[in-house]
This record gives C-alpha cells, structure tokens and sequence, in this order.
C-alpha cells in the first residue's frame, strides 16, 4: 500500500550545511531530485528569502555540493542544479532502492523537511534501517495514506476538509454564488460562526502553502 511519510533531518547530517550556517535566514526548496545511483542525488534547487549576492560562491565551496550551476536568477529566488555528496545518499537510498518520489524537501532554520511517497510501506521501514546504520538522526513527524496527502499538505483538519469539500461542490465559491453560508452550516448541522471560521482557517491554510508564505511567530 502507497505511503507517504514526512522526515525531519538537521541540516549539520545533511545538504547545503555550510551554506545553511553562513546564511541561516535563506531558505531552499527542491523542485525535482534525479538519483540514478545511491550515491549520486542531482536535484533541482530553488532559494529564496535571504541574500542572493555570493550565494553560488557559497555553494561552490560547500563540501557536501560536488558539483552546481545556476540556471535562472531574479530579485526573489535564483534556480539551481546541483550535485550532491554522500552527505544525501540517503536520498538516493529512497528513490533508487525503495522507488520513492520526493514530493517535497525544504531546508529552513537548520533542518531539512522532507515528504516522499513510498509504494510500498515496507520502503520505509527500509529506510529507517538504513537511517541508523548510516548515522543519520532522521525524524519520522508524519505518516500518512495517498488518499490524505492534500489535507495533510495544507494541515487541514477534517472538519475544515469537509466544510471546504461542501462548499465547493455546491457552489459557494462560485460567482454569484450557488449557496449560502446560513445553507451550508445547516446542511453541516453546525452554527452559521463555526461555518466561517472553518472555511476561514482551512483557505487561509492553502493559500499559505501556495504562496510559501510562513507563519510570523515574533511578538508585536
């Protein structure tokens, strides 16, 4: 049965460290990882949200880059294919042995955050073998079937889930809208106010995820 998973990883064990640490506030994204051997991962790299001006230098001469090429720069992100070392031969252990996809791998804050698809569940269970025997300290946070990926990708709760699901099928976002928000709650037997905030919350969830935008925890 098809399994996704959602590891934590520091990035100290990882890829990109010495990058990480002379630019803690840069932010990098996978876009699509190539392994076609455990030890050889060539992903394609996105950063954003940190100082551009060097960046490739950087990379350059982190030990865990063997090899990287810039392929497309502007004001808020530069793109990148890159090679990496045996630091991410863990990677290259999920997609080559195990057939796994990498959905998605983000390094912020000192950690890589990944969520990759296994086929089978048993691929992870390989891979936490090969966790601990390669010394890696990988973090398990999520585990989760195929037919939740998208209410786990935006951290829906069911009852947003479903207060969004209704909306949708019956209109309410349409223009003029097919339906009220006063029908909706009944027809979900909940009050008109728990209606809003849910549909509330659960947008304000995706449109966060689609625009990459993060949660400001500073106080005011």
């Amino acid at each position: 049965m098809a399994t996704i998973a959602e590891f934590s990883i520091p990035a100290t064990e990882f890829a990109l460290r010495e990058t990480l640490e002379r630019r803690p506030n840069m932010v990098f994204e996978v876009d699509r990882v190539v392994a076609n051997a455990t030890d050889s991962v060539v992903p394609y790299v996105t950063a954003t949200q940190g100082e551009f001006e060097g960046l490739t230098s950087l990379l350059e001469t982190d030990e865990t880059v063997e090899e990287v090429e810039l392929l497309a720069d502007t004001e808020e992100e530069c793109l990148y294919r890159m090679e990496w070392t045996q630091e991410a031969r863990i990677v290259g252990y999920m997609v080559v042995e195990q057939g796994a996809t990498v959905e998605n791998a983000t390094a912020k804050n000192g950690q890589w955050y990944l969520r990759v698809l296994f086929p089978e569940r048993e691929g992870l269970q390989a891979v936490d073998e090969y966790a601990r025997e390669s010394g890696y300290s990988l973090n398990l946070t999520q585990i989760y079937g195929i037919d939740a990926r998208e209410q786990a990708r935006f951290e829906l709760t069911d009852e947003q889930r479903d207060a969004l699901v209704m909306a949708v099928e019956n209109g309410y976002y349409q223009v003029p809208r097919d339906v009220s928000q006063e029908d909706l709650a009944d027809e979900l037997d909940i009050s008109h106010q728990a209606l809003s905030e849910r549909l509330r919350r659960g947008t304000e969830n995706m449109a966060k995820d689609a625009l990459r935008i993060e949660e400001d925890t500073t106080a005011d």
